[in-house]
């Protein structure tokens, strides 16, 4: 496929943006919007926001639970994102509601979802203000919030949040990757537009393109009967069927999220600006199940789908800085629970 300079550095352009933890206006979406509905809070997507918080003394902020099913246990601030709220909106409100302080976030740690119907946001946050509630003020929200020294004992309603502790605390020492904050854009679908990257042992690298109606990345919504990062696997489906179960399709992470969340129904939609690289399965078999080694692979599998295309990304300051993206994953982790 022959692209013009013209739009070659346009599509540059976009993809360094994504590149620098920014986003893209949400225009269309290119794969699975037949088998996705709107997202709309309270009928089909929960979000939920939790906040991870250390004083000066390293010690994690935690609330005692007052809800019936998990009564007196101990746990990070969290909860539900509200209509028309967005998603440091959401965690500024638990924390006050649930520990009695103002917060800012610092970063998104980490994000896990079970498919577009329940996604959790991980904040790193910090204090800003406020005072720490006490049983003289228990409520329906929290009945108190404590600092943890991660040592004493401790009742807690999940062991899931300790390596959300470790991790926070880790981040604080030496961060990974940038500081990265939801970007204010909406979207009407929880959709994951990916930078779908092939790369082989000489650290070529393909980037895989949508051609019309203008060069761009490839956009997917996520249906509700999978993981949100299986948006991944369907275009790689639609682009190289017959290749499709040579490799795996690993989504390593977001470089940003975008939400709004401003207008019920509208804009309750996230998007995942992922990376996402195409690794060949190297455990290969004959018909009696022994092993065959497999040759290096050179270049990316052939593209069998008219509306895609692979490009090589030549010497540059763009193809450094994803070749690099690609080695050290140094993005916000994405991870599926199914």
């Amino acid at each position: 496929m022959e692209v013009n300079g013209e739009e070659w550095q346009r599509l540059e352009e976009q993809v360094e943006r994504v590149l620098n933890g920014q986003g893209l206006e949400v225009s269309g979406c290119d794969v699975g919007l037949d088998q996705s509905k709107p997202a709309t809070l309270k009928k089909n997507v929960t979000y939920i926001v939790c906040a991870v918080i250390f004083n000066e003394k390293e010690e994690v902020l935690m609330v005692q639970e007052a809800k019936p099913d998990c009564y007196k246990q101990w746990y990070l601030p969290a909860g539900r994102v509200e209509v028309g709220e967005s998603l440091e909106d959401a965690l500024r409100r638990e924390v006050k509601e649930e520990a009695g302080f103002d917060c800012e976030p610092i970063t998104l740690m980490l994000i896990q979802e079970q498919g577009p119907q329940w996604i959790r946001f991980i904040f790193l946050a910090k204090v800003t203000g406020g005072e720490i509630k006490t049983l003289s003020t228990a409520d329906q929200e929290s009945l108190q919030a404590s600092w943890w020294d991660r040592h004493s004992v401790l009742p807690l309603r999940g062991r899931d949040i300790l390596s959300l502790i470790d991790n926070g605390l880790k981040y604080l020492q030496a961060p990974w990757h940038p500081a990265t904050l939801p970007v204010d854009l909406s979207s009407r679908h929880v959709v994951q537009r990916m930078v779908l990257v092939f790369t082989n042992y000489r650290n070529q690298i393909w980037i895989l393109l949508i051609k019309a109606p203008v060069l761009h990345l490839p956009t997917a919504a996520a249906v509700k009967t999978h993981a949100v990062t299986w948006a991944a696997n369907t275009v790689v489906q639609e682009a190289m069927p017959s290749s499709y179960y040579d490799y795996d399709v690993n989504t390593v992470g977001i470089f940003s999220l975008q939400h709004n969340g401003r207008q019920h129904g509208r804009t309750d939609g996230v998007c995942f600006n992922t990376l996402v690289v195409l690794v060949p399965d190297h455990v290969q078999r004959n018909e009696d199940g022994e092993k065959l080694e497999r040759p290096p692979i050179e270049e990316p599998p052939p593209v069998e789908n008219p509306r895609y295309v692979w490009r090589e990304l030549q010497k540059g300051a763009l193809r450094e800085k994803l070749l690099e993206k690609t080695k050290n994953t140094s993005i916000v982790p994405l991870h599926s629970l199914y």
